[in-house]
């Protein structure tokens, strides 16, 4: 093989890396091209909506990457769990508000993953498209999932080790859809038992099915750490915001599934 043929395989081999690492988009600390006004816009009115609606704990998602670069079926990269709180300003004052939970990758280590609570404000600032999709359950599981939240169930359900596209199916890789479904079914189901919850997502919960060409699917974690395949049998299948609806709506949970824009 010529010298330019082998440079040509490892710049085609490298552009598969970032269309894979385009998958992902739940670092904290993403990037937006919009001004901060209109960042602040959209959190606002994120707010306004969801008080209007009466939602105590809803599902937040927005998109973290460009839409053109991310795989058909998938419309939002990260999903939180907003709850309605009592917030300590800086001043000292507490104010009404939503407080956001989510699962992040982290920023160095692109395999791993943390806990985080956030606003907002926070959570629109990576936004690439200025919209969000919320998902309000039903007010029994509203209650149920903030019981989850305020119990030491929470943490227990992570998982740090982070994969893009990681199976609900099993617990070998977690990403934040998956975490927040697993939080759900641990409302849902009264446990926090990694086996009992795989069991009852495989049972009830239908993973949508995301579709990467086969040198995409074989070079892909050589560039993009955080795509890791290991716990994936045959078609991929990952959680997206828009299976949790369907899996919400299905079984009488879900109250309201609306989308934010500016």
């Amino acid at each position: 093989m010529s010298k330019w043929r082998i440079r040509l395989s490892l710049a085609g081999l490298i552009a598969l890396g970032f269309s894979a690492a385009a998958l992902a988009g739940s670092q904290a600390h993403l990037k937006s091209p919009f001004a901060a006004e209109q960042i602040a816009a959209l959190a606002k009115k994120i707010e306004r909506v969801a008080a209007a609606q009466g939602a105590r704990v809803f599902l937040l998602a927005r998109v973290g990457r460009p839409p053109d670069e991310l795989p058909a079926g998938v419309e939002y990269t990260h999903v939180g769990i907003a709850v309605y709180s009592s917030i300590r300003t800086a001043d000292g004052r507490d104010v009404p508000g939503y407080a956001i939970y989510n699962l992040y990758q982290d920023d160095a280590a692109p395999q791993r993953s943390h806990l985080a609570m956030d606003y907002p404000l926070d959570f629109a600032a990576g936004a690439q498209v200025l919209k969000a999709g919320l998902l309000i359950p039903k007010p029994g599981l509203q209650k149920r999932l903030l019981e989850v939240i305020a119990s030491g169930s929470y943490r227990r359900l992570h998982n740090a080790n982070y994969s893009v596209l990681s199976n609900p199916y099993t617990s070998q890789y977690q990403n934040c859809t998956e975490f927040v479904l697993d939080v759900i079914n641990a409302a849902i189901y009264r446990s926090d038992d990694p086996a009992q919850l795989k069991v009852n997502a495989q049972a009830y919960f239908k993973a949508q099915t995301i579709r990467l060409g086969p040198l995409q699917r074989m070079f892909g974690p050589m560039f993009a750490p955080e795509l890791r395949l290991g716990d994936q049998r045959g078609p991929l299948q990952t959680v997206t915001f828009a299976s949790l609806i369907t899996y919400l709506e299905s079984h009488g949970l879900a109250d309201k599934a609306l989308t934010v824009t500016l």
